[in-house]
């Protein structure tokens, strides 16, 4: 049965969205009670997929519940040539070793998102590795050069003279082409998408067949207030182990408690209301937050890994005795841990410190995590427990 409510149809293009394409035609289609093939693809260029393409997951995941089918296609192709979305320099092509070892649980992952049993789970290598030469070029009739150079990144990237490849020309429209090659009704993006979903339109007219109508939801801020992604660090993976999502989650600016309600949970908008309320009342943050990090753990991990989380979460900071002052230094992005904190005399010894990370006696405080690579560098302001008694804050210079 195909779900043809007002209420569905307008909840499912509305909430973290950003913007639709054309919507008139989508709620039409959406209204028909026609099943419409809704297609989402990601590129494996990391390992874990994290909460931000979830997003993207989610929506495809409220169209199955309206009786829709999800097309979910693996960039395993298109991960070769690499997108250049969002990208304001040449992003590296990935071999195909390391492409494979990034699939080796994606499928396990989306899952968590979407029903398999009643999906299309597809690699984009199975049509695009087939094209000639021939067909390449009967590909890139569908766009003009003017066309693509108008792209935003493009253009701020010609006219600061840097180049730009042929290559990365091709991308939108190998993109486009899985649109054609699965017969999309509807393709969802993220908003730094948005090039590449409208380009599946112009591939598919050039085509002969209808255009799909285009969907793309908000981005969601990283740890470091950036849009999250792989390339900068700066992700809570749903892959990651329940105590160190529920600390991500907690180590959050409090401005982006309602954004990731919004964009990350399951909670109804009215219940994303009453928070928002209560944080502008005289409520501690922390305690909404709780409840925000408990509902992102529930989701990938269940209900009794969350309270597990939450109870160490809380076992660890609210009754450890952390003090208020701790000892502040500037030091520069990239520098090993370990040279900071011997050459500033908290540590005698790169070997104490070696025997700390192996004891697992090193916490990062804005997670509650050990850290236990003795390689680590600093990358971003943050607080360290070294031992039972040494706490520090490196603050990254500018």
């Amino acid at each position: 049965m195909i779900d043809t409510s007002q209420k569905s149809i307008e909840a499912v293009l509305s909430r973290g969205v950003e913007d639709v394409f054309v919507r008139s035609a989508l709620e039409e289609k959406l209204a028909s009670g026609n099943v419409l093939r809704i297609k989402l693809g990601i590129d494996p260029t990391s390992a874990h997929i994290h909460l931000g393409r979830a997003i993207t997951l989610r929506k495809l995941r409220d169209f199955q519940k309206l009786g829709h089918t999800p097309v979910f296609i693996v960039g395993d192709f298109t991960a070769q040539v690499g997108d250049p979305s969002d990208k304001l320099s040449k992003r590296p092509m990935l071999t195909v070793q390391q492409i494979t070892e990034n699939l080796k649980t994606y499928k396990e992952q989306v899952a968590t998102c979407i029903d398999l049993s009643k999906a299309e789970f597809h690699f984009n290598s199975e049509w695009l590795s087939k094209l000639t030469f021939t067909d390449v070029a009967e590909l890139a009739e569908s766009f003009s050069v003017q066309q693509m150079t108008a792209r935003r990144n493009f253009s701020e990237r010609i006219d600061k003279g840097e180049e730009i490849s042929l290559r990365e020309l091709l991308y939108p429209l190998m993109q486009g082409y899985d649109s054609v090659a699965i017969k999309a009704d509807v393709e969802i993006g993220g908003f730094d998408q948005l090039f590449n979903v409208k380009a599946g339109r112009v591939v598919q007219r050039h085509y002969g067949l209808p255009e799909q109508d285009v969907l793309v939801t908000q981005m969601l801020v990283g740890t470091d207030g950036r849009k999250m992604s792989s390339s900068w660090g700066n992700i809570i993976a749903i892959t990651d182990q329940p105590t160190n999502m529920f600390g991500k989650v907690m180590s959050l600016v409090d401005d982006l408690i309602v954004q990731y309600f919004t964009l990350c949970t399951d909670r109804t908008l009215e219940e994303v209301k009453g928070f928002e309320t209560q944080l502008a009342s005289d409520i501690n943050p922390r305690d909404v937050k709780l409840v925000l990090a408990h509902d992102i753990v529930t989701l990938y991990h269940g209900a009794q890994a969350a309270d597990e989380a939450q109870r160490q979460f809380i076992e660890t900071f609210s009754k450890g005795t952390i003090p208020t002052d701790i000892p502040e230094h500037a030091v520069a992005a990239s520098k090993p841990i370990s040279d900071i904190l011997v050459s500033i005399k908290v540590l005698p010894s790169k070997s104490a410190w070696a025997r700390l990370i192996k004891e697992g006696a090193v916490t990062d405080l804005e997670t509650g995590m050990p850290i236990t690579d003795i390689h680590e560098v600093a990358q971003k302001t943050r607080r360290l427990r070294i031992g039972k008694r040494a706490f520090i804050r490196l603050i990254i210079k500018e």
